[in-house]
């Protein structure tokens, strides 16, 4: 595989690796649904503390998958991936075929 080709596979895998946890990915579906949260306000959601959440936040940013502003004391969080969504009803889709095929597998 030639450099360039290795290094751009490499950044897609960085991207895909930080979606794989469950709380990161579910972070980023309830930004990508419902728009720029704050840190108080995933913390909630997710029911982790701070810090945890701060780490999978970072992750994310460092992946290129969300963005942060400052706005007086609070910092919030915003999906910058257009297309995120979709990928997330993508994988939704495969997740629900292949429970049905398994489904179905088993009453045969």
């Amino acid at each position: 595989m030639q450099p360039e080709v290795q290094a751009r596979y490499s950044a897609r895998a960085k991207v895909i690796k930080a979606l794989a946890h469950p709380t990161r990915l579910f972070m980023v579906d309830e930004l990508s649904r419902r728009g720029k949260r704050c840190v108080c306000d995933l913390t909630d959601l997710v029911g982790a503390d701070m810090s945890t959440v701060s780490r999978h936040l970072a992750i994310l940013k460092n992946a290129g998958i969300i963005g942060d502003e400052r706005h007086g004391s609070q910092i919030f969080y915003q999906v910058k991936i257009v297309g995120i969504g979709n990928l997330l009803k993508c994988v939704e889709t495969l997740f629900q075929k292949t429970t049905q095929t398994q489904m179905h597998s088993l009453q045969n």
